[in-house]
Formats: C-alpha cells, sequence, structure tokens
C-alpha cells in the first residue's frame, strides 16, 4: 500500500524527495517560534500560523517545504525569571547558525532556491547577515518571506475588521486568534481573552508612547526610537488589539488568501534561471 501523499520531506522517503526535486528546484523552510502570547492562545501560535500558510501554497504550488523549526529568536519573550511563561528562544549566533545548515543542506542536495517562511517578525531581526552569506558562498537565490500581519494589510485587508485604533499591532489579537482558531480549535480558550494595548516602557514617563508590538516609541510625535524593550514592558497581558473579533472562519480565509499569495510567489521563482555551481554545494560544516 502506498504511503498518503505529503509536500513535507520529513514525510517522504528519499527518492520521493529526489523525484519531486525533478520537477522544480525551489523548497519553503518554515520557521516558527514558541513563545507568550495572550492567554487565550498557545505559545506556539506563530508556528502554527506559519504553517497554516506553508501548507496552503505547498498544495497550490506544488513545492516541497521541510519540517518547521518550532523555537526562534525571542528573547523578549522571556519575561522575568522564573515567572514560567515557557517561552523558548535561540541567541542571534544560534540561529543563524540554524539557518545557514538548514539553507546549505538543501543546496546539497540540489536545491538553488530556498524560501524561508515565518509569521514570527522577530525572527526576521538577526538574518540579513546569513542570507547574504548563504547568497554571496552559493550564488543561489535565498530570501525571507513574512506571512501577512495587521502591520501590512494589502493581502489580507478584507478578513480583519478591527480599526487601527483598535487592532493596533499583530499578538494574539484578531488575526492570531483566528489562525489559532482555524488551526486547532482546541487550542483556543476565550474565556482567558482580553483585550489589550501596548504602552511605552513606563520608566520612561508620559512623554513617550507606543502604538503597537514594533521595537519603536514615539517621542514628540515621531516613532523613530527604536528601543531594546522586553515585551512584558509595554505589553501587560501579551496581547496587541482585540481578539474577540476573531473567528475560525476568519482564520480560514486567511490561510487561503496568504496561502494564495505565497504560491503566486513561490510560481515567479520557479522562472528564474538559477543554478548553483558544484562546488558551493559541498556543506563544509557538517562536521
Amino acid at each position: 500500500m502506498p504511503r498518503r501523499f505529503s509536500w513535507n520531506i520529513a514525510e517522504k522517503s528519499f527518492d520521493e524527495v529526489a523525484e519531486q526535486l525533478k520537477k522544480t528546484d525551489v523548497i519553503m523552510i518554515p520557521m516558527g517560534s514558541n513563545e507568550k502570547h495572550g492567554a487565550h492562545v498557545v505559545l506556539g501560535t506563530d508556528t502554527f500560523t506559519t504553517m497554516g500558510v506553508v501548507q496552503v501554497a505547498a498544495e497550490l504550488a506544488k513545492v516541497m517545504y521541510t519540517p518547521i523549526i518550532p523555537v526562534g529568536y525571542s528573547p523578549h519573550h522571556m519575561g522575568e525569571v522564573n515567572s514560567g511563561s515557557g517561552t523558548m528562544t535561540l541567541s542571534g549566533n544560534t540561529y543563524r547558525a540554524v539557518v545557514y545548515d538548514l539553507a546549505m543542506s538543501m543546496i546539497y542536495h540540489g536545491f538553488n532556491k530556498i524560501v524561508f517562511v515565518s509569521h514570527h517578525g522577530s525572527n526576521s531581526k538577526v538574518i540579513d547577515e546569513v542570507l547574504r552569506k548563504i547568497r554571496y558562498e552559493t550564488g543561489c537565490f535565498v530570501c525571507w518571506y513574512k506571512t501577512p500581519t495587521e502591520r501590512n494589510y494589502s493581502i489580507v485587508g478584507g478578513i480583519m475588521e478591527g480599526p487601527p485604533e483598535e487592532t493596533p499591532g499583530w499578538h494574539a489579537g484578531e488575526l492570531e486568534t483566528s489562525t489559532v482558531w482555524a488551526w486547532d480549535e482546541t487550542l483556543i480558550d476565550m474565556d482567558k481573552a482580553k483585550q489589550d494595548r501596548t504602552h511605552a516602557p513606563r520608566y520612561m514617563g508620559p512623554k513617550f508612547s507606543k502604538k503597537d508590538g514594533s521595537g519603536d516609541v514615539s517621542f514628540m510625535g515621531s516613532e523613530n526610537i527604536w528601543v531594546p524593550m522586553e515585551h512584558h514592558e509595554y505589553s501587560d497581558t501579551a496581547t496587541i488589539g482585540n481578539p474577540f473579533r476573531g473567528s475560525k472562519e476568519k482564520g480560514q480565509k486567511y490561510f487561503d488568501m496568504a496561502g494564495k499569495a505565497l504560491a503566486a510567489f513561490l510560481e515567479e521563482v520557479k522562472k528564474w534561471d538559477i543554478k548553483v555551481p558544484l562546488e558551493a554545494r559541498m556543506f563544509k560544516n557538517r562536521a
């Protein structure tokens, strides 16, 4: 009896991966996180949101993906010592090493185009250097694809209903409540949900403000100061926005629309004539 079909290489045999590689030299590498969110959703919210988009895109574009890495760069979500939040984080150096090794593993096997996909915004903070290293050493195409959030409505704006003043972020609000709900409704506990906003760290005083989950604070009406803040310093409940606007239906629409957008991008990537030279495929960090 043949095994069920999957676009996840962890659920394929080696010969099945090799056969699919003959059809396209693009592969997705999903990158997640395990971090404190509002209590009504779970630590793996960004991981599940990423996977919901990747699975739809893989089916539409006929592109394989690797198993997701469920831990990301989340030092600001660790919270206070002994807080027991369960957040896990990799250091920037470790995270870049993981990204490098995953990409080089796929390049070694014959892939020429590597598309990292992540919903966790902070994963993007530490990867420019390593993506350039991969490209400069191999000549491959490599990119970091960020799934849509409430700060980037261009793809999924028709789904979300909350006004800007109500949902000024993307952390456990309308969007992520919806995606977790659609991924697995048994992971939602709306009895714990709270609508909340961000604020500048209180030690800064009343002259500073903060409108969402970015790394910026505002001063004199300008949002131009990046501060290495801890999440609990500006978000009391780890919720930014209004989770009560979330629904399973919105989450499924999000997966469908965001997945179609990613698939359209993958179709363009397929067209590019990019080949890694044989000598550049040698993975020297295997030991």
